[in-house]
């Protein structure tokens, strides 16, 4: 094999994308990578877009992994955040514009209370600089242009709001759990510790916009603030302790084996349960052919969606329902024996 004509590989490789380097830069790097390390033309994406000032995990999708990236970009993810106190910017962040200001700082112990009331499905309006089309333009190129934009709420989930690390304890929560008895936060006869920052860990729906939440926790305490620090350090079944950096990415193109780097393509469906298939089903699912009367392994077969496979190939999505399988996606790799 010539060192021109390396397969295209297939499978998802994690970066810790690095603040000032934004998502489709990334995939562009993946590509040019790939290119100078001698494989074929490969198809890439990512699953889940990171601002330029964020960093962390960022899922790379090559070939038919690329088919999943929907999924992922559905998948809930998590964050830390730190959230400075005393100016709000219009981009919520430390690139924009200071906007208002305010001398208040919040005691740690109302920061550590008010996170409940942003726990479970909560409205959020989007910043006016995001992605999202208004009037089938970007937003933030109608907030660049100076104009006024009007961004519509969403319900989003958080699942999980916390302090980070040792912050969390039983004694900040107690001081501001009832307002019976609540001192005054703003009183400097109060024995509190008043925060210029905090930084936050959530684990939040799809849709969710950490900047957004960071403005309104600072609003509720009384306070105004933006995001200084952004890191995703989860996204769906893909962890910060399994991303590489882009040294380790800037390897394969000067010949380093990608398989020593890549995540095989079901690493991105852990949830997904897995329908064996023999060799004549599974050329029927690659037909697009419904498998139907599915003898049952272990008991019967649990209606939703599986990972249908030859051995350790995947061969297609299924959705299962009352004993037969039909094909949602179709995956185009190989078998061992080729």
């Amino acid at each position: 094999m010539s060192e021109r004509s390396k397969p295209a590989p297939h499978g998802w490789l994690l970066l810790d994308k690095p603040r000032g380097l934004g998502s489709t830069q990334a995939v562009g790097l993946v590509k040019r990578v790939l290119r100078q390390g001698g494989y074929a033309k490969t198809k890439v994406g990512h699953g889940g877009t990171l601002d330029p000032l964020a960093e962390g995990v960022l899922p790379i999708a090559l070939g038919e992994a690329t088919k999943l990236a929907g999924r992922m970009l559905d998948s809930d993810k998590i964050y830390e955040f730190t959230i400075q106190f005393g100016e709000q910017t219009d981009t919520l962040d430390t690139e924009g514009e200071v906007v208002h200001r305010s001398d208040r700082r919040p005691p740690m112990a109302a920061i550590a209370a008010v996170l409940g009331h942003f726990s479970g499905e909560i409205e959020q309006t989007p910043p006016a600089f995001s992605a999202i089309k208004v009037g089938g333009k970007r937003a933030y190129d109608l907030a660049r242009a100076g104009e006024e934009v009007e961004m519509k709420t969403r319900r989003v989930i958080i699942h999980d709001l916390r302090l980070l690390a040792q912050r969390e304890d039983a004694d900040l929560r107690s001081s501001f759990a009832t307002t019976s008895g609540r001192p005054d936060p703003y009183d400097p006869q109060a024995p509190l510790e008043l925060a210029d920052s905090v930084t936050l860990v959530a684990h939040v729906s799809k849709g969710t916009y950490i900047r957004s939440l960071a403005r309104d926790i600072a609003h509720a305490l009384g306070a105004v603030g933006h995001v200084t620090y952004l890191r995703r350090i989860k996204a769906g079944p893909f962890r910060e302790d399994q991303a590489i950096s882009l040294d380790s990415a800037e390897e394969i193109a000067k010949g380093a084996p990608i398989e020593n780097l890549l995540l095989p393509l079901e690493a991105g469906l852990d949830d997904i349960p897995v329908l064996p298939l023999d060799p004549d089903s599974a050329q029927a699912v690659r037909q697009g052919r419904v498998l139907s009367d599915l003898p049952p392994v272990h008991g019967e077969w649990a209606d939703g969606l599986h990972l249908a496979k030859l051995g350790n190939i995947p061969v297609a999505l299924m959705e299962l329902e009352g004993g037969s399988a039909k094909v949602v996606r179709g995956f185009n790799l190989p078998d061992v024996a080729e």
